[in-house]
């Protein structure tokens, strides 16, 4: 399983706008059938240079699905968003493997 975490910090002046705008763009990106599930996070840590800080992190479904989103869709689905917001977010993208999973259940 690999997990693609997208981290993007929001100028505050944008923040409600691309906070709305991103709820619509990660079903988009499910429904490229690349992935199994995302999950918008914020990150709990003041930035330096400001502004609101996000985690999506998407599930792929296999190496191999992640490789077909980059090469079909990511240029567009990317494309809408740094068209609204270029010079008031800033990205970066993380590949994540998962080794192994653990949970705990509650009586």
């Amino acid at each position: 399983m690999i997990i693609y975490n997208v981290t993007v910090n929001v100028d505050e002046s944008i923040h409600q706008e691309w906070l709305n705008w991103i709820k619509v763009h990660i079903p988009q990106v499910l429904a490229t059938g690349k992935f199994t599930e995302a999950k918008l996070t914020k990150v709990l840590v003041e930035e330096e240079m400001g502004g609101v800080t996000y985690s999506v992190q998407y599930r792929a479904k296999s190496r191999e699905h992640l490789d077909s989103y980059y090469k079909n869709d990511a240029e567009r689905l990317r494309g809408d968003g740094l068209k609204r917001f270029a010079d008031k977010m800033l990205a970066f993208r993380t590949e994540l493997e998962v080794i192994d999973e653990y949970s705990v259940t509650f009586n």
